[in-house]
């Protein structure tokens, strides 16, 4: 597909028509994504003029932050089910979550069953700042109570990017790599984009999503990818399939 265009194309072109987002923050009001009915509005409007065809929501669980419970992001999803029904409807709107992994979330786990992408599947973070200290002891209680692991944004952790071989060890601990779409247009910086390169390269990439919170990340699609394995990057969009309901 790449071969069609002379220059690097815009990352809305990439975009196919069936895509299926797997981690985004439109639900409004619940954490720093969305905050107003028409912020959601909007976003799934959006989306859906850059071709998405289903998106699931995944509002952040981040204790002393985001506080989120199960009960609170299942009872927002039907709050905008109900006040934007259409819109729902026409991006096949599901809810999971975005569970960060800290010195709480065993616990968690061993309380409750956490709110998955689809079957098993669940969708984990690290904080920005280091990753936890008991990380691998967290991804070895996953893999044990049955849940496949989807790392969000592997790319963004600036701890890794000088330590490249603790991505190796994650995809070993049984960790699926989930970039972010606008990391292939440096919107994060350079050196995001030069860990996104590096995980296309090596194919370690197994999923996308939009990580949507507002419209400036909207405004991201229009910038041209700058990464280099770009047949890499089309497969892993392509993969997101396996989520479609």
């Amino acid at each position: 597909m790449f071969g069609l265009f002379k220059s690097k194309p815009e990352l809305k072109k990439l975009i196919p028509n069936n895509y299926v987002d797997i981690h985004s923050h439109l639900m409004f009001g619940i954490d720093d994504g969305a905050q107003t009915k028409d912020d959601t509005k909007t976003i799934i409007e959006s989306m859906k003029s850059l071709g998405f065809e289903q998106a699931i929501a995944t509002p952040h669980t981040t204790p002393l932050v985001w506080d989120n419970t199960k009960e609170g992001i299942l009872a927002k999803y039907d709050e905008v089910l109900n006040v934007l029904p259409t819109e729902a409807e026409s991006l096949q709107l599901r809810v999971a979550s975005e569970y960060m992994m800290d010195e709480s979330f065993l616990q968690r786990l061993q309380s409750e069953k956490l709110l998955t992408l689809k079957d098993n599947y669940v969708l984990v973070e690290m904080s920005y700042i280091n990753p936890p200290i008991q990380l691998m002891d967290i991804l070895f209680h996953l893999k044990s109570n049955g849940y496949e692991i989807v790392l969000a944004h592997p790319e963004r952790y600036n701890f890794y990017h000088k330590n490249t071989e603790m991505y190796k060890k994650l995809k070993k601990a049984g960790c699926k790599f989930q970039m972010n779409l606008l990391s292939t247009t440096g919107y994060y910086g350079g050196h995001v984009l030069e860990a996104a390169n590096y995980l296309l390269n090596n194919d370690m990439i197994d999923f996308v999503g939009s990580d949507i919170h507002h419209t400036k990340h909207i405004k991201g699609f229009e910038a041209k990818i700058q990464i280099k394995a770009v047949n890499n990057f089309e497969k892993a969009i392509a993969n997101n399939v396996f989520f479609k309901k």
